[in-house]
């Protein structure tokens, strides 16, 4: 979550009540079971770990003043070794999927180059999978959890494919206005 965070403000300084309402939008039907605590607690980690700096904005006249958070330069860094991370399988394709609208709202990274290098990641494990299968024998227990590992990758290679066709539409869309 703090990676999101983080990438969500690499677009523009923002209060937490903004973040979560970004987040939440980008997650669809995921997000509703967002907890809206978890933002603020996660600032303030961030703050404290010198990633975020805030300072007060004037708020409404019926709401109280808010805190807006930005990026220090040692969150831009955090930003940009996140979206060059390669690391699969994440427990939840969510913080993949976050990492994609961000890289994208805040022009950060172009979001097929970074499925394209998951896939490049996942094909190479897959590789490695394989080969693994063949050194066991036959009925070995091994071999079975190999073949499961082997299935995940294989799912995970055609959720990229999705992400692919659906950012690549995207780009196409707003390369055409």
């Amino acid at each position: 979550m703090q990676d999101a965070v983080l990438a969500m403000l690499a677009k523009e300084p923002s209060h937490g009540y903004g973040l979560r309402g970004r987040l939440r939008r980008t997650l669809g039907p995921l997000g509703e079971s967002m907890n809206a605590g978890q933002i603020y607690v996660t600032l303030a980690r961030l703050e404290k770990a010198g990633l975020v700096v805030s300072e007060r904005a004037d708020g409404l006249p019926d709401r109280p003043d808010r805190k807006v958070y930005a990026l220090t330069p040692a969150g831009q860094l955090r930003v940009s070794a996140w979206l060059a991370e390669v690391d699969w399988p994440k427990p939840d394709l969510a913080e993949f999927h976050l990492k994609l609208a961000a890289a994208a709202a805040a022009r950060l990274a172009d979001p097929v180059a970074l499925v394209d290098a998951q896939r490049r990641e996942l094909l190479r494990r897959l590789l490695d999978v394989q080969c693994a299968v063949l050194a066991e024998p036959d009925g070995s227990t091994a071999g079975l959890l190999l073949e499961g590992v082997a299935m995940r990758l294989q799912a995970d290679l055609r959720w990229l494919d999705a992400c692919e066709r659906v950012w690549s539409d995207a780009e196409n869309k707003s390369e055409d206005t």
